[in-house]
């Protein structure tokens, strides 16, 4: 790259970086708000993992965004550029990074089984069984990310800063083989395998949705007086589409660069700051395509939904709480598939059926 455009595409990242934190962060905590407190006709499963899923990438934002990338483009000497700190701050970054992918990615499979075992639906529809879950996840995720924490080495770098040559201590990668090692594993536990498995999962479900369209039969769905479940399944669909799309376009460019910058280009004579190379440029694209998704979450989940929607109206017109719906093809799509007996509502001569014995049921 020339130097007008070098100083160009840096200019466009001390934009973009603090502006992402501007919105993203607000967003994400009036979105655990909404889903929290506010309900939305979600069920009591997705209210436990979206909300966490929301803390998450609130902290992803701040450890990496906010306090890693912000202050790099803003500072000429983070204070993170020192020990213990050039560590601490790898572990909670990577930390965050895991549980925001690994959320997301359980969260997936939990819904398959859930549409696939009426046992699962049963064990998962707990809501201690998922927060136990999520903080599982959070708690493993730290864990896992606890070697990370030695991959990076602060040592005294030479610069030139407005044509003075300097020395300050710098935080960067150690040019060690088992740096490689773990760079390798932690890029394919936080972006190849969470990629894969949204992906197979999401096309399973999609495939049991559109199986599902023959749930109930004419006679049933008239009875309901609601919209077609053909019309929901389609738009269930979409989401989930949207949401395999949104994650493998935003999470894929910075999976492949990242290995190869922490590969091939892995040793202390590289310089990362060098825009006229064209990996640097594309790292850094990619990572903000990456960082773009910790704060696009809540409308892939929570905007797509009507519920969210009436509910957010309500709060920032200070009314009331929105009235529940009554109609069962009103409610959540997930709940159309929680009818266990469906078939049982009719009788065999289409007589009225009256109910005497009903227990609630979670």
């Amino acid at each position: 790259m020339e130097g007008a455009s070098v100083i160009a595409f840096v200019t466009v990242q001390k934009i973009y970086y603090p502006l992402l934190c501007i919105t993203g962060i607000p967003a994400n905590l009036f979105t655990f708000y909404m889903i929290c407190f506010r309900k939305c006709g979600m069920s009591d499963a997705a209210i436990v993992y979206l909300s966490c899923l929301a803390i998450v990438d609130t902290f992803y934002l701040v450890w990496v965004i906010l306090i890693d990338l912000t202050l790099t483009f803003w500072q000429l000497q983070p204070f993170w550029h020192s020990h213990p700190m050039c560590n601490i701050l790898s572990f909670l970054q990577y930390g965050s990074l895991y549980s925001s992918s690994w959320i997301v990615v359980v969260f997936t499979i939990e819904r398959y089984l859930v549409l696939r075992s009426t046992a699962a639906r049963q064990h998962f529809s707990q809501v201690r069984v998922t927060r136990l879950t999520c903080v599982a996840i959070v708690l493993v995720s730290h864990l896992v990310s606890v070697p990370l924490g030695w991959i990076n080495v602060v040592s005294p770098v030479n610069l030139t800063v407005n044509g003075e040559n300097m020395t300050l201590p710098r935080c960067h990668y150690r040019d060690q083989t088992y740096t490689t090692i773990i760079v390798w594993i932690t890029t394919f536990l936080s972006g190849g395998v969470p990629i894969a498995l949204v992906i197979v999962f999401n096309y399973l479900i999609g495939y049991h949705l559109c199986r599902a369209s023959n749930l109930f039969t004419k006679e049933e769905r008239r009875v309901m007086r609601g919209r077609s479940t053909r019309g929901m399944l389609r738009r269930t669909i979409l989401l989930l589409g949207t949401v395999s799309v949104s994650f493998v376009v935003l999470s894929l460019p910075r999976f492949v660069t990242y290995c190869i910058l922490r590969t091939e280009y892995n040793n202390e004579n590289f310089n990362r700051d060098n825009y006229r190379i064209p990996i640097n440029v594309a790292g850094d694209l990619a990572n903000m395509l990456q960082n773009l998704n910790s704060t696009t979450n809540f409308l892939l989940y929570c905007m797509v939904s009507r519920r969210f929607r009436q509910e957010m109206v309500q709060v920032v017109t200070c009314k009331g709480k929105a009235r529940e719906l009554g109609s069962v093809l009103t409610h959540t799509t997930m709940k159309v598939f929680s009818v266990v007996d469906h078939k049982a509502i009719l009788s065999s001569d289409n007589r009225p059926v009256v109910l005497t014995n009903l227990k609630h049921t979670e």
